[in-house]
């Protein structure tokens, strides 16, 4: 009776031990599934454009706690420390602004973290704008800092590197990408090289022929391309124009200029009387180019202006529908001018 009931206990222990390794297997099998699946399975996003900030210094702790307050994640620290470890990157993650898209996953994120895959936004300064213009953008961008804050236009262009130029002209209308951080004298820098390098390289390729001395006199003619057509199939044959009066010593007599001298009393409409007013930008009383550009020219008008179309044409004008008239001769001018200008076609 007794061995039986020695045999019996060592059943039962065995059983025990059985039980317990089953259960521990399962046990561990379940919580790979569930640690696989966390790590595969989008956060909680809410919004497209969600994003979470870690700041210099942040433990792997704080930005775990930092997602769970955001209400992205629900999954247990733990979770978070092993896929980390498991990825070999819980002592590797950058600080910055990091995009939170719908579908994102928690081992994308790390990556993106790990990489330093930093949140990236936009902003465009478009062809035409006026220096103006383009501050006003860059105090609309979200996420920028704005230094430019109740600085003059002098101060600005020193901080930027660029002591002894007025600003108007000198930033290439493009898209640039920015980082939290940046700063809006960043933007600004980057475009203004944009722009040296753009007009260096465009110089160098002019047509020899163009009546312009300096790099500087090019950016001004295009500022007055830009202003006055938008159609890539007219910029040569505006700069033609534009290009026969300088050298025929004629007065350029285009309009966007002298809206540009007019600054705050333009209103919306040009009239006899802004023309005949005298001021450095007013092409209609004061012969050869203004004094500075009066917009940021793209690279399209710069090429125009220093490869402008051949021919005899001196004028032109709007149809009224986006388009222009040209004509060689004053008498051909002015007949236009009252066929779409008057509405008095013949």
């Amino acid at each position: 009776m007794k061995q039986s009931g020695a045999n019996l206990g060592r059943v039962s222990w065995r059983l025990i031990l059985l039980v317990l390794l089953l259960a521990f297997v399962g046990t561990t099998a379940w919580f790979w599934r569930d640690f696989t699946r966390f790590g595969a399975t989008p956060l909680r996003v809410s919004a497209t454009g969600d994003s979470i900030e870690i700041g210099r210094g942040t433990s792997f702790k704080d930005i775990v706690h930092q997602l769970r307050g955001q209400g992205l994640s629900t999954a247990a620290p733990l979770y978070w420390r092993l896929l980390a470890e498991r990825m070999r990157v819980a002592g590797r993650l950058h600080a910055g602004e990091y995009a939170i898209a719908p579908g994102i996953t928690p081992q994308q994120l790390l990556t993106n973290m790990a990489e330093g895959k930093v949140l990236q936004r936009d902003v465009t300064i478009v062809d035409g704008w006026t220096f103006r213009d383009v501050l006003q953008a860059l105090a609309k961008a979200d996420k920028l800092q704005h230094d430019t804050t109740g600085l003059d236009d002098a101060t600005i262009m020193q901080k930027i590197g660029a002591p002894d130029e007025k600003p108007e002209g000198r930033f290439l209308p493009e898209t640039y990408a920015y980082v939290k951080g940046d700063s809006d004298l960043d933007v600004l820098r980057r475009a203004h090289t944009a722009m040296t390098k753009t007009l260096t390289t465009l110089w160098a390729q002019r047509d020899p022929q163009v009546p312009l001395a300096t790099p500087y006199d090019a950016l001004i003619l295009a500022s007055i391309v830009e202003k006055e057509t938008g159609r890539a199939d007219e910029r040569t044959r505006v700069a033609g124009v534009f290009t026969r009066r300088l050298q025929k010593n004629m007065l350029l007599q285009t309009d966007p200029s002298v809206i540009y001298g007019m600054g705050a009393s333009y209103t919306g409409n040009i009239h006899k009387s802004d023309l005949t007013t005298d001021t450095p930008y007013n092409t209609y009383t004061r012969p050869g180019l203004p004094p500075t550009p009066i917009a940021m020219p793209g690279k399209p008008a710069i090429e125009a202006a220093l490869h402008p179309a051949a021919g005899s044409e001196l004028y032109f004008v709007a149809r009224g529908n986006g388009t222009h008239v040209f004509a060689d001769t004053l008498e051909e001018q002015n007949r236009n001018v009252a066929c779409y200008q008057l509405k008095r076609c013949p």
